[in-house]
């Protein structure tokens, strides 16, 4: 018989779930068996466990953070390299900042690319890299008024072709950013019945167009505030609509350029930490030094933790997920609890997963993220490995 391997991490404050505790908590540990939780048990009773015990040395043990916009990593772009090989480096590149899971995400491309980033998506999950949840696809059925740095002469209508093009993955989850406005009537109803999941942005909705949409099936808004139509006194639009909308999820960029923190605090408190998420939208610039690279053949500058092009408008982040968190704790003001949540229970139900991962909870697989005092990543964990300790 194969020896089980378990182990229990003790002496950090514990992220439990936030139906149960709303903040980290002393007094627990946590006990890993071949991967998953397989209990959470007071300090009084680990010594009598016969099972190997790591002291954390303080800090917050938390779920692993789940992260559904990421372009890149590692000096990688998916766009520019769709291969495992590029989905593996970018993966890791991010796993160091505490992301166990994420989406790959293909910013607006030619179909050709596209396939080839799907295909490219299913051989990285077939090959066994757990951190791939499926792929996001942000286009190319976008809005000319709001395309921010998608090429536009790229964008299309989606109709047939492209419904058989983006429900191909054949693992994992999908995930498309579509501009409602510019999506025929019953389009989104045919990607949600295929079990695609829809989000809105870089569109330029009225509140009515998102309304429909939602009835379709649209479950989130990518980027929120970010390239899509604003509130006005007589007009609530897709930003009306999202902040309106506690049924879906919405994603937000907490680098502290792409959104003011009032307005991460306002979007928080109207939706709460169950339909508020942060994503990244980071670029192949995390994990290395680069202070510049190439997006569509344009140069792309790397500054204040974020991305611009030659004309200064924003181009992804070079955002990570675990100073996101802490951006949204120590410069919003957000609770830690919901901060944490906000990285992995919120995701993971946007993608419908937190029955396997996103939670401390028994029967979970372990990925964990282990941060000190100062929310910095000490350890990680996927599936119970350990790959990172500093």
């Amino acid at each position: 018989m194969t020896q089980k391997q378990e182990y229990i991490l003790h002496n950090a404050a514990m992220a439990l779930p936030s139906n149960i505790w709303p903040e980290p908590v002393q007094g627990f540990a946590l006990k890993i068996t071949d991967g998953k939780i397989s209990d959470i048990l007071s300090i009084a009773k680990i010594h009598s466990e016969s099972c190997a015990k790591i002291d954390l040395g303080g800090g917050i043990l938390s779920a692993g953070f789940i992260d559904v916009q990421v372009n890149g990593g590692g000096g990688v772009l998916l766009n520019d390299a769709p291969s495992e090989e590029a989905i593996k480096t970018i993966s890791m590149a991010h796993a160091k900042y505490g992301t166990t899971s994420m989406l790959p995400t293909l910013i607006t491309d030619d179909f050709a690319i596209m396939e080839a980033a799907i295909e490219a998506t299913d051989r990285a999950i077939a090959a066994g890299n757990t951190s791939i949840l499926g792929i996001h696809l942000e286009g190319p059925f976008l809005s000319s008024h709001k395309k921010g740095v998608h090429d536009e002469s790229k964008f299309k209508i989606i109709d047939a072709a492209a419904i058989e093009l983006v429900s191909s993955l054949k693992y994992g989850k999908t995930l498309i950013t579509l501009a409602p406005e510019n999506a025929p009537i019953g389009a989104i109803h045919e990607l949600v019945k295929r079990g695609i999941i829809v989000s809105g942005g870089h569109s330029n909705a009225t509140f009515a167009q998102v309304l429909t949409a939602i009835k379709e099936g649209l479950s989130g808004f990518t980027h929120l505030f970010n390239a899509m139509s604003q509130i006005s006194a007589r007009e609530p639009n897709m930003v009306g609509a999202a902040l309106g909308s506690a049924n879906c999820f919405s994603g937000i960029i907490a680098d502290m350029v792409h959104v003011h923190a009032q307005n991460i605090a306002m979007a928080h408190k109207l939706l709460g930490a169950k339909s508020l998420m942060l994503v990244t939208d980071a670029m192949s610039c995390i994990g290395t030094d680069a202070t510049e690279f190439e997006l569509y053949g344009n140069k792309i500058m790397v500054r204040d933790g974020s991305c611009f092009d030659e004309h200064g408008t924003l181009a992804g982040s070079a955002l990570d997920m675990a100073n996101a968190v802490r951006n949204a704790h120590k410069r919003v003001g957000l609770p830690l609890g919901q901060c944490l949540q906000l990285a992995s229970e919120t995701p993971a139900r946007f993608l419908g997963v937190e029955s396997k991962i996103g939670a401390l909870r028994i029967g979970l697989d372990a990925d964990l993220v282990h941060l000190d005092d100062d929310l910095r990543v000490q350890n990680v964990w996927l599936k119970g490995a350990q790959t990172r300790n500093i």
